[in-house]
């Protein structure tokens, strides 16, 4: 143990007793202790007034949001109100048991025992002319039977009531009465009635003659008083105040609610006032007693008190207790020496490494947990410079001897037992012990959560199936490279990877089976990079390639090593061998100053061309390949001007299938256009049909559809003759075909085809595009039987208002909701709606895109019913198109 030398402790030279400028040290002590008390008194004389003002202004904030707060359960029953009303406007057939049903949909936020009923009274004239609102339809109806057939005339303020309302369109209060429900059991009598009209079915009536020519009836929502003030201000507002309200549209002043709570003596006194349905109420709020905070108070008082007592006992203390100051600083050196004791048994025990060095930065002490992690460093006589495998780090920890410096929180990597090296979070000053400088070490070990970074921040850059960057990742070096090339950096050339019919190793084999192939050849890909390249998955089967230091003829030359490679790759997954090639577009930046979107559209563009020459070929980029994009298309138009008088156009079919598990005789299926090419293999629509919309050959391709499945209905599906409905999808184009209607109606003649048994599909964007001239087309095809259906539902924003307008049979729901129903709730809740609409207006509702045996079951639970997509069943080749099996 180091011993320390203590000085004397200076004190007033004075003996006990003696007097200090002419008083006795027992007078000095009490100005000081009156001086403090006075102090004290002052601060606490100041906390007392700021606390009865935080007080007021708390009050007044709670007298504010009392009115917000009674104002938020008539704006629900407006809202509810106001739902009901575009119910009535979209369909005024209504019954009980409808009633019922959207009454309880809409309540999703519940008034509690403030709601008395949810009504409406349908408006007749007697034979004087006077109007009479009898109450039709109530919910719930148990302890209402009271109000079914009460006439709202009979009620003045009710009748006022629903008069305003209905000439304004806008929810409307009544004032305060008597409910009939209340009578004679319940102890609130009192309620109100918040109406909003209802017009017949139509749009909103925009005038006062219209609104009242209009006028069907009127709903209303009918709310106790008392249940539902003391609902909405429960809480604080209740705690904090007596209240009372009054209606001060009415003579009578006196108040219809009041809380009857205790007032404090001097209680102060607030009035606020609510605008609502045309009606005014004022609330008198009259202050509570308060439990306030006085904490603050107290310490204020007691801490004030005790300093002044003890600055009189240290006064008292300096005059007349010097002969015990030496005995006192033995005592405190003894007290030290055993608190440095208990210092080093705390630093032993610290979980932090520890060190002190001297000058020269040799290692003197390190505590327990800087023994195991970095051996016995005292021993050894290791330099604290040692510690450190960063040389900058090493310069670093001579500074603060150096120069006084220090430094904190410094990340470093350290040599630890045998040699190990780890990461820690270092802090080093420079300090002063018994006049000798010291350097103090505090380190702590941060290898586990270094790691941890690293590896969320390899994550955030990669993608997971190939190891490989992700796009994000790409674009931002892609933005880098692009950076340092304007201000003088190197050539980079961007190569645009897409594998060539790797959907079909997806259908046949599975996804399982193209994951482990997009592993496969990331793998290598990345064998055939030089050292600066940057490989990554864009997403799917395209891959992008950033390399620096090329031109036109050294880019090709690495694309086609890289196609080459793909191309010699043999995948084998049970039992199946299959091979796979890659289109590959490059672009070459040597000169001007593109963009990221720039280059990845020149990229795509290339590669596109590669794929319409033939597929497995590299292609650079040129200014003339946009051209070539659209001849693309155009090759396609007579392509498939050529299949069709080759006829080499296809049919499949899809079942749509009843979800609710029923029977149906004869099945329900919808055509899908195919093209086999030249070389025998099939293609999609995708390929061709965005040719035949640009170059107007979709009325001829729609005619071809409907030409051959009349011809062959009763040989298109197994059924036979059996088959209930085939539905055929009709385009833009054909729909503004003036004589597509006769067309269609003079096969159905020629081949005696009952009318029923054939469904028209219309997108939703071409219906609200072409609205007249389709309801022109389908009332002709309806009204001798045909069905027809609203394909892709809701993809527009329009939907709900135009389902109004078409006269359709079928809601074919846009398949995007269907896909992300299981994970999102907004996708649910807008099929939900659809199913709930297109059932009250009569249609049958088919979900499209169905993809797993979950999604059924949703579905199910949402009232749709039929489905369509391939977890029900795969597209099949209609039977007449088949090959024939040899006799």
């Amino acid at each position: 143990m180091i011993s320390r030398q203590f000085p004397q402790i200076p004190c007033l030279r004075m003996d006990e007793g003696r007097r200090l400028l002419g008083f006795p040290p027992v007078a000095w002590a009490a100005v000081v202790l009156l001086t403090g008390l006075a102090f004290t008194a002052w601060l606490a004389q100041r906390e007392w007034r700021e606390l009865q003002a935080n007080s007021e202004a708390q009050r007044r904030a709670l007298a504010h949001a009392a009115v917000l707060q009674l104002r938020q359960p008539l704006e629900t029953v407006a809202s509810e109100l106001r739902a009901m009303q575009t119910v009535f406007l979209a369909n005024d057939r209504m019954d009980q048991e409808r009633f019922n049903q959207v009454t309880e949909n809409l309540q999703r936020q519940r008034i509690g025992p403030a709601r008395v009923a949810t009504a409406f009274a349908s408006r007749a004239a007697d034979e004087h002319g006077r109007a009479h609102y009898r109450y039709e339809y109530i919910t719930p109806m148990q302890g209402n039977e009271v109000l079914l057939g009460l006439d709202i005339a009979s009620q003045r303020d009710n009748l006022q009531a629903l008069e305003s309302a209905r000439d304004s369109n806008a929810a409307t209060l009544s004032a305060p009465f008597v409910l009939r429900q209340g009578l004679p059991r319940h102890r609130d009598p009192l309620g109100i009635t918040i109406r909003l009209p209802v017009y017949s079915d139509g749009v909103q009536p925009a005038s006062l003659l219209e609104r009242r020519e209009r006028e069907m009836g009127a709903l209303a929502v009918s709310l106790r008083l008392a249940p539902l003030i003391r609902d909405a201000l429960r809480g604080e507002v209740l705690d904090a105040f007596r209240v009372s309200v009054r209606d001060m549209g009415r003579a009578d002043e006196a108040p219809f609610f009041d809380s009857l709570a205790a007032v404090a003596p001097d209680a102060q006194s607030y009035r606020q006032e609510l605008d609502f349905g045309g009606r005014r109420w004022e609330l008198h709020l009259m202050s509570r007693p308060m439990v306030q905070d006085k904490a603050r108070l107290e310490v204020i008082l007691s801490a004030g008190i005790t300093i002044s007592v003890l600055m009189a006992l240290l006064l008292w203390s300096l005059a007349t207790m010097r002969r015990r100051a030496l005995d006192l600083g033995h005592e405190m050196s003894a007290r030290f020496r055993e608190s440095e004791a208990r210092f080093r048994t705390l630093n032993e025990l610290l979980p932090a490494l520890v060190l002190l060095s001297d000058g020269e930065g040799r290692i003197l002490y390190a505590n327990q947990a800087a023994r195991l992690r970095l051996g016995d460093v005292v021993s050894a006589g290791v330099p604290l410079t040692a510690l450190f495998a960063d040389a900058e780090l090493r310069e670093r920890v001579r500074q603060p001897v150096n120069s006084g410096d220090y430094w904190v929180n410094v990340e470093a990597q350290m040599i630890g037992l045998g040699g190990l090296e780890f990461w820690a979070n270092a802090s080093i000053a420079r300090v002063e012990l018994e006049d000798e400088v010291r350097l103090l070490m505090v380190a702590t070990d941060i290898s586990e959560q270094r790691e941890l970074t690293e590896r969320l921040s390899y994550q955030a850059s990669h993608d997971a199936l190939t190891e490989l960057f992700n796009r994000r990742e790409f674009e931002r070096r892609i933005e880098q490279a692009l950076s340092e090339r304007r201000r003088g950096g190197r050539p980079c050339a961007l190569l645009y990877i897409d594998l060539d019919q790797f959907k079909l190793i997806n259908d046949i084999s599975g996804h399982t089976a193209g994951d482990q192939l997009l592993a496969q050849l990331a793998l290598a890909m990345r064998l055939q990079l030089r050292g600066d390249d940057t490989l990554a998955r864009l997403g799917g089967d395209e891959f992008g390639l950033l390399a620096f230091d090329l031109d036109m003829a050294g880019a090709r030359a690495l694309a086609e090593r890289l196609r080459t490679c793909i191309e010699s790759q043999m995948f084998v997954w049970q039992e199946r061998t299959y091979t796979v090639s890659a289109s590959i577009g490059v672009v070459v930046v040597e000169h001007g100053d593109p963009t990221l979107k720039d280059l990845m559209a020149w990229a795509d563009t290339a590669c596109y061309v590669a794929k319409e020459n033939g597929r497995n070929r590299v292609h650079l980029y040129s200014e003339d390949d946009e051209a070539t994009r659209r001849y693309g298309e155009m090759e396609w138009a007579n392509r498939l001007r050529w299949a069709m008088e080759e006829n080499r156009l296809l049919l499949d079919y899809q079942e749509i299938v009843p979800l609710d598990g029923r029977n149906e005789e004869g099945a329900r299926i919808e055509l899908l256009l195919r093209l086999r090419d030249e070389d025998g293999r099939i293609v999609l629509p995708g390929a061709f049909l965005p040719a035949a919309e640009r170059y107007g050959l979709m009325p001829m391709v729609d005619r071809w559809v409907i030409r051959t499945a009349l011809a062959h209905l009763s040989d298109v599906h197994a059924e036979g003759r059996g088959l209930q409905q085939c539905a055929i999808n009709l385009s833009g184009a054909s729909i503004e075909d003036e004589g597509l209607a006769d067309y269609i109606l003079a096969l159905i003649g020629e081949h005696g085809i009952e009318p029923s048994r054939l469904c028209f599909e219309i997108t939703e964007t071409v219906a609200v595009r072409n609205l007249l001239k389709v309801v022109g087309i389908v009332e002709r095809l309806r009204a001798v039987g045909c069905r027809i259906a609203l394909d892709d539902f809701g993809a527009g924003m329009s939907s709900f208002g135009y389902l109004k307008s078409l006269p359709v049979d079928v809601i074919k729901i846009d398949g995007s909701f269907i896909r992300d129903l299981e994970v999102d709730a907004m996708s649910r809740t807008i099929v939900s709606a659809i199913a709930q609409i297109g059932h009250q207006r009569g249609l049958s509702v088919v979900a499209e895109w169905v993809g797993s045996m979950s999604v059924v079951q949703a579905l199910r639970e949402l009232g749709v019913d039929y489905g369509q997509g391939m977890a029900l069943h795969r597209p099949e080749r209609v039977a007449f198109q088949r090959p024939r099996q040899a006799a």
